[in-house]
Formats: C-alpha cells, sequence, structure tokens
C-alpha cells in the first residue's frame, strides 16, 4: 500500500522540480542574451547601460542618443579614414565614420533577445551630412533625390540618394522610420575598398577658378624678324659658338638661379579656390598652397555685406555660382537674387545697337533701318550740273573776249560755291541721318543675353586676339574674367558698374541715347560685361528641374536628419 512519504517523494519532488525549470531556463537564457549585448556594446565601444530580470527574462538598455557632425577636413586625419571599431548593432550605420558627438539623451529599450536591440539613430543636418559625403567622393542619385522631393517620406525604404564613386552601390538611402520621430531617416555604407578623395581635392562650398593665358600671337614684325634671323642663322652660331668657348657655364648659370624668378608670359596664373557663402564670397586660397595655413587673398572689394551695398561683390557671387552650379557642383550656398535672374533672362539689347558696335553684320538682323538711294540723286544731281554747264558754253561761245572772260569767271565761281554748298548739304544730310539711325537703332528688336554674348565673343577674338584664344568657350572666357576679378580692384570695380548701368537701363524701359554713347566708348568692358550675364542666364536654364534643384530643395525643407 502506498503511503503518503512515498507520494511526495515520488510524485510531488518531480513536479517541483519540474516547476523551477522555467526559472532556471528563464535565468540561463537571460544571462546568455545579457553577455551577448554586452558584447555587441563593447565591440562597438557603446556607452550603455544594461539590467536583466532573470525571473521574467526581460532586459533593460540604457543607449544614449548623439548629435553627430563631421570633424574638421584640415585639422584631423580621420575625417579621410573609417572608423576602426564601427557597431555592428542595427540602426548604427553611422559609426562607419569618425565623428564630433554630442549626447542629447538617452533612450531605454526592453527586449528579450540579443537580436532585438537597436542602437539610437543619430540627429545630424542634412546639408552636413551630404556635404560630407560628397567630399569623399560619393555621388547623388538624381531618381533618389527627385522621389524625395516629391513624396517626402513616403518615398520607399531603400532608395538611394547617394551612390559610391563608381557608380555601382549604395552609400545613403532611405531608412526605417521606426526610431525616427517624424524626421527623415536615412541609412549610410560605405566600404574601405571604394575610392576616397583626400584634402588636396576641391569641398563643397567651393569652385576652382583658372586663369587662362592667351597663347601668344606673332605681329608681321615679329615674322620678318624671323625671316631676318634664319638669313643671319649661321653667322650667329659661329658668334654664340666663340662666346661658349670664352665663358662656356656664365650664360647657363646666369639662367638657372634667375629664370624660376621670373614670370613666363606663356604660363597661367595659380588657380583660386573660391568659398561662396550663404552672402557671396568669404575666402579665396591660391591653389598651389595649403588653404588652412596660410591667409586667403584680400577679397574685400567681393565681399558682400548684410545691407547689399557692394554691388560689385553681388555680381561677382553670383557669376562665380552660375559658374561653379554648371560646371563642377551641385550643392551652393549663395542663392542669386531674384531681381538678377530676371534680368539674365530678359532680352534687353537691340540688335541695332551691336549693328552700330560693329559688333553684328545689319545682314545677320531684323530689318530696323530706313534705307537711302544716295546713287539715284546723285546721278541726277550731276545731270543737272551738266545742262547748266553746257548752257553756260554755249552762252559764253557768243560773248566778246571781255565777257567771255567775266562769265567764265561767274561760271567758275558758281560751281565751287555749288560744290561747297553740296559737300555742307551732304554732311548736314549724313548727320541727320546718323542720329535717325541711333534713334531707329535703339527702337530695334531686342536680343537676348546669351545671343549678344556669342556676338560679343566674335567680336572679341577679330578685334582683340591676343586676350582670347580661338578655342575659348563663354565658360573659359567668364572663368578667366573671375580670376581678373579676384586679383585686379579696379578691374572688379568696373565690371561692376558697367553691370549696374546695364541693369538701370533695364529697369528704366530700355536702352537711351547716353548709355549707348558710354557703350560706344567701352565696348571691352560691355562685352565682358555679355559674358557674364550670359553664363547667369545658362545657369537659370541648367537648373531648372535637374538634380540640383531637386538636391536644393530636399536641404531646405529637411533640416535635420536621423542617421542609423
Amino acid at each position: 500500500m502506498i503511503s503518503g512519504p512515498d507520494i511526495i517523494t515520488y510524485i510531488g519532488v518531480p513536479l517541483a522540480v519540474l516547476g523551477v525549470l522555467p526559472i532556471i531556463y528563464n535565468t540561463i537564457a537571460t544571462l546568455a542574451t545579457l553577455a551577448k549585448v554586452r558584447r555587441a556594446l563593447r565591440h562597438g565601444r557603446l556607452a550603455g547601460i544594461t539590467r536583466g530580470d532573470v525571473i521574467n527574462h526581460v532586459i533593460e538598455v540604457e543607449l544614449p542618443r548623439y548629435t553627430i557632425a563631421p570633424l574638421h577636413r584640415y585639422e584631423h586625419d580621420d575625417y579621410w579614414r573609417l572608423c576602426s571599431y564601427p557597431s555592428q548593432i542595427p540602426g548604427g550605420s553611422w559609426t562607419l565614420f569618425n565623428w564630433r558627438t554630442n549626447i542629447i539623451g538617452l533612450k531605454t529599450q526592453r527586449i528579450d533577445y540579443s537580436d532585438q536591440l537597436r542602437q539610437p539613430q543619430a540627429e545630424i543636418g542634412f546639408e552636413e551630412l551630404l556635404s560630407f559625403l560628397l567630399d569623399l567622393g560619393a555621388v547623388p542619385d538624381a531618381i533618389g533625390f527627385h522621389l524625395l522631393r516629391g513624396s517626402g517620406l513616403w518615398v520607399p525604404k531603400g532608395t538611394p540618394l547617394l551612390v559610391s564613386p563608381d557608380g555601382h552601390e549604395k552609400a545613403l538611402t532611405i531608412g526605417s522610420l521606426d526610431d525616427s520621430d517624424g524626421h527623415l531617416s536615412l541609412s549610410v555604407r560605405w566600404s574601405s575598398d571604394w575610392s576616397m578623395r583626400d584634402q588636396s581635392s576641391l569641398p563643397p562650398y567651393w569652385v576652382l577658378i583658372k586663369g587662362h593665358t592667351p597663347t601668344p600671337k606673332k605681329h608681321e614684325s615679329d615674322v620678318t624678324e624671323d625671316a631676318k634671323d634664319h638669313v643671319d642663322e649661321e653667322t650667329k652660331t659661329l658668334i654664340a659658338s666663340d662666346e661658349k668657348i670664352i665663358s662656356p657655364s656664365s650664360s647657363d648659370e646666369k639662367e638657372s638661379k634667375t629664370s624660376k624668378y621670373i614670370p613666363k608670359s606663356t604660363l597661367s596664373a595659380p588657380a583660386i579656390r573660391c568659398q561662396v557663402g550663404l552672402h557671396g564670397l568669404m575666402s579665396a586660397v591660391s591653389d598651389d598652397i595649403d588653404a588652412h595655413m596660410f591667409d586667403g587673398l584680400d577679397t574685400q572689394h567681393l565681399q558682400v555685406d548684410e545691407t547689399g551695398t557692394n554691388t560689385t561683390g553681388i555680381w561677382f557671387a553670383s557669376a562665380i555660382t552660375a559658374f561653379g552650379t554648371s560646371s563642377q557642383t551641385i550643392l551652393w550656398n549663395y542663392k542669386i537674387p531674384s531681381d538678377i535672374l530676371s534680368f539674365a533672362k530678359k532680352d534687353t539689347i537691340p540688335c541695332g545697337v551691336l549693328v552700330l558696335l560693329d559688333m553684328v553684320e545689319e545682314s545677320a538682323t531684323p530689318e530696323w533701318a530706313t534705307q537711302y538711294n544716295d546713287a539715284e540723286e546723285d546721278r541726277a544731281a550731276q545731270l543737272r550740273g551738266l545742262r547748266e554747264s553746257s548752257r553756260a558754253l554755249m552762252a559764253e561761245a557768243s560773248m566778246t573776249p571781255t565777257e567771255r572772260s567775266r562769265a567764265v569767271r561767274d561760271r567758275q565761281m558758281k560751281q565751287h560755291e555749288d560744290w561747297v554748298e553740296s559737300l555742307n548739304a551732304k554732311r548736314r544730310r549724313d548727320a541727320q541721318r546718323a542720329e535717325t539711325r541711333t534713334m531707329e537703332a535703339l527702337q530695334s528688336p531686342r536680343w537676348g543675353n546669351k545671343l549678344v554674348a556669342d556676338h560679343a565673343l566674335k567680336w572679341l577674338r577679330r578685334t582683340h586676339p591676343e586676350l582670347v584664344d580661338e578655342d575659348w568657350d563663354l565658360a573659359i572666357c567668364v572663368e578667366n574674367l573671375l580670376h581678373r576679378m579676384i586679383t585686379d580692384v579696379s578691374f572688379a570695380l568696373t565690371i561692376g558698374k558697367m553691370l549696374d548701368s546695364w541693369h538701370a537701363f533695364y529697369v528704366n524701359g530700355g536702352i537711351r541715347k547716353a548709355e549707348y554713347t558710354s557703350l560706344q566708348e567701352d565696348k571691352l568692358n560691355f562685352v565682358y560685361a555679355a559674358l557674364i550675364l550670359a553664363i547667369i542666364e545658362g545657369s537659370v536654364s541648367a537648373a531648372h528641374g535637374s538634380l540640383a534643384a531637386d538636391l536644393q530643395e530636399c536641404v531646405r525643407i529637411w533640416k535635420v536628419v536621423r542617421l542609423g
């Protein structure tokens, strides 16, 4: 017969052991999960607080949330290196790079398993992030930014915004919204196998301006001298040989010691790096020195204050922004003023004025001037003079010698007076016609700035071949002008004054005779101003609906993003 102790021994004890097993399992599982979490935190060098409830198998993890910013480009070598201990926890993709960090709060997570752990996303300025990745060598994805601009937070997860330097892999993508709190969520990826730019490369918001030197042209006198030198070549060779025997190394040593200090006219001027900020040009440094080690060039004449009184600086900032955004970069700070954009897009110069300035053939313009038939009038006047002379000769034939001599003197005097009067009449007529032609030119159809610049550049090549080469296009010419405006204060002020006067007669309804006279006296600077306006007009049409416009609009909408 089974007794009570036997029941307790054989049934109660096993049941008690089975009741304790879940607690034991939870304890072991909790400790194992806690060890994995701490190992993951230790691998990523994350300062987190972990707590485990062994009874309920619940783990609490407190991780800091950071706001991050890129390191200084020139002061820290880690700017160009990947982090040696990136976090493997989801949400910590931002730890691939080295950042300046600041803790802005703590986030507590309650997890059951280690794979549920999430690292809090870091906050960063969207513009700072794009500038940093573009500086490293990432390439924007036009479709991604177009979708982000149109759809906002509804853009599918994984949509690329930036791709690798070779364009084959994703670098910056749309991330999950789980931890974004209404911010735009992004995820970053980078591989050490990707080619990365270095400190010598041009950073965002900087534009490289090169100074081009035209090829020296040979004049007729130079050709004559070359022919003469060719005739005397043998004699000069013998003389040079004798001099070399007398002093074999003096000339070579003198050239080698001094030639490096003498600027060659055929060498281009050093390129200049220009930093363009929200209000215009901020600094400019020579490209052949380190930007962080030496003081920049003097650009006080091109810097714009908040009042906007320095119009030359505004014109320069607009021109360099147009040049940079159309040829080198898609990310910029300065926004060209709306009145300058409107001015650049308008037709402002009458085609007749360009004809009078000898920049355009009249046959290439619409008919605008009155046509005169002077040949018919001159032929009629000549026939009238011949008839009068014939009648006078017939009358003189029937006169006495004394009367004939008096009549001849009177006839010759009258012919001279008529000739003088005809010259005066022709001069008055030509002056009147010139005045009429000028007024008709001012009222002729207006041409756009791009067309004006094309003809102005042709005139510059034709009349000033020492200033431009035949193969220079609009961009090279404007780049040369910008370079000269930085280094030559008086030239910059002259160009700014010309653009101000051009803008003034546009605002006042059109060009008048006084403005035409000033253009006639300063054709070269007018051509320079036309080239600058053409590059601004080109940037307006190029940026409309482009990647640059989409990117700038996204930066304007999303000031701060979550990166994880």
